[in-house]
């Protein structure tokens, strides 16, 4: 009887060393797995410090947080070097999918449009779409037109039947500053000449 019961211990304390040896490795390499990269390591948090190289990624689930080595940093963030650790900062808006700093855009999500560093769902006033570069593009409107010119042939006023006349507006100078495309600034038309050169020379 004695010698069953020895028995059966001795079983259930290797079915003990059995499961704790599995779970072992099994922690092993997933530690393993998210610690590519690190030169710290937890097995609870994954990274806490990088290769000098690579980026830091911080991210949370629930109120745990986690670490990853990453060579490049994932869409939404954007890469800090520092003296001790590169990081992963995150953009200030949801709407941005890449950023130049915390606060200025350079690529918006679907359905967001890029202008100055920010994502707008609608394009604000004195701004055009572009659906190709998903940006907000400064439209350029002049000022009135001048007054039609003298009707002139080869800058000459006089001694032909027909010539040519032109008038102009101004675009306004924030505009000329923008580069944006304006529409026509010069408009000419076929006009009759009125008068005869001196001299009789037509």
């Amino acid at each position: 009887m004695q010698w069953i019961i020895f028995m059966l211990l001795l079983f259930i304390s290797s079915m003990e060393m059995l499961t704790q040896n599995r779970w072992k490795k099994q922690a092993s390499a997933s530690l393993l797995e998210n610690c590519t990269g690190c030169i710290l390591c937890s097995e609870d948090n994954g990274c806490i410090t990088c290769h000098h190289r690579l980026f830091l990624l911080i991210w949370r689930d629930g109120i745990r947080q986690y670490g990853m080595c990453v060579h490049t940093c994932p869409p939404g963030y954007f890469g800090v070097r520092g003296l001790e650790v590169n990081r992963c900062t995150k953009c200030r808006s949801p709407s941005c999918e890449s950023c130049f700093s915390r606060d200025f855009c350079m690529k918006c999500k679907d359905k967001f449009y890029l202008y100055k560093g920010q994502c707008f769902r609608q394009c604000p006033p004195g701004t055009a779409a572009e659906p190709g570069t998903r940006e907000c593009q400064e439209t350029c409107e002049p000022g009135p037109w001048s007054e039609w010119s003298a009707c002139t042939h080869e800058s000459r006023t006089c001694g032909c039947k027909w010539g040519v006349e032109t008038r102009v507006r101004e675009v306004p100078e924030a505009a000329r500053e923008e580069g944006t495309a304006c529409p026509a600034l010069l408009e000419t038309r076929r006009c009759r000449m009125k008068k005869h050169c001196p001299g009789g020379e037509r």
